[in-house]
């Protein structure tokens, strides 16, 4: 609020109004003062950045991103534009239970060490960053997504790593698109065994039964355009355990994003 000098017609700025200024000056010089002290450094090598959460260029470099053409239903780079909407052999002969798939990048370089440093090295702050790739990346399934549900981890692991990473990116996505979340709707019922090391059947039959929607939980699912969240998409047999698990509880369709993907080339 200000008061009008009555010889120029001019406003003058009242007390509040210089308090609101010497605030922000203050805040400023605070945010200056922090990064003398603290420089920003990129999130995966450390070295200096012009601002925080970010990557430097050495390690940008280092993302394989995915962009169009890709498979519309597993997202798979395509290495030839052959025109919209193709679906790969992959996805033809062995359809995915989820619609549509996206990742920001492939499972390699810098995306792995990010990945690892989120989920094993107590880097929770990355969630951030990732999320905010992941947003631009699924934008398209975003806009059509009536709610945000994270693959679940079992309540034993979720124990010993002391946080769920999928929980994390999910909110992120949630936070910056607007998109209900859901943390709790999907549940893993069954602890299973690591998928590190396993062929495509044997992760299959390792996630028989895992996944399940409460009952509670079913009036929130049903109708509805579910997106599926998790940090990485390897074989896909999680995403499809998972996704038969919503679509059971009356899903309307289930899409899957992830920050990245394990791409087997051709």
């Amino acid at each position: 609020m200000t008061n009008s000098d009555p010889g120029s017609g001019k406003a003058i700025p009242t007390p509040r109004h210089w308090l609101g200024a010497l605030r922000f000056v203050a805040g400023a010089g605070l945010r200056q003062a922090v990064g003398l002290v603290y420089p920003p450094s990129c999130i995966a090598c450390q070295g200096a950045t012009a601002e925080a959460q970010a990557l430097c260029a050495r390690c940008w470099s280092g993302i394989g991103f995915i962009e169009r053409p890709y498979c519309e239903r597993l997202g798979t780079p395509f290495e030839v534009d052959l025109g919209a909407g193709l679906v790969s052999p992959a996805a033809i002969a062995d359809p995915p239970v989820f619609q549509r798939a996206r990742a920001v990048c492939r499972f390699d370089g810098t995306a792995r060490e990010l990945v690892h440093k989120l989920k094993y090295g107590d880097r929770t702050e990355l969630a951030l960053t990732l999320g905010r790739m992941m947003t631009q990346a699924g934008h398209e399934l975003l806009a059509e997504a009536g709610l945000i549900v994270p693959v679940p981890l079992h309540r034993t692991r979720l124990w010993t790593r002391r946080f769920n990473q999928a929980a994390a990116l999910a909110k992120v996505l949630s936070e910056r698109s607007g998109v209900a979340l859901a943390p709790t709707a999907l549940t893993r019922v069954k602890r299973t065994k690591q998928q590190v090391g396993l062929t495509r059947p044997q992760r299959a039959d390792n996630l028989q039964g895992a996944f399940k929607v409460l009952p509670a939980m079913k009036p929130a699912i049903e109708g509805r355009r579910v997106l599926l969240v998790d940090d990485v998409l390897t074989t896909g047999a999680t995403a499809n355990a998972a996704a038969r698990a919503l679509l059971r509880a009356g899903a309307r369709q289930v899409d899957m994003l992830t920050f990245a993907r394990v791409v087997t080339e051709a």
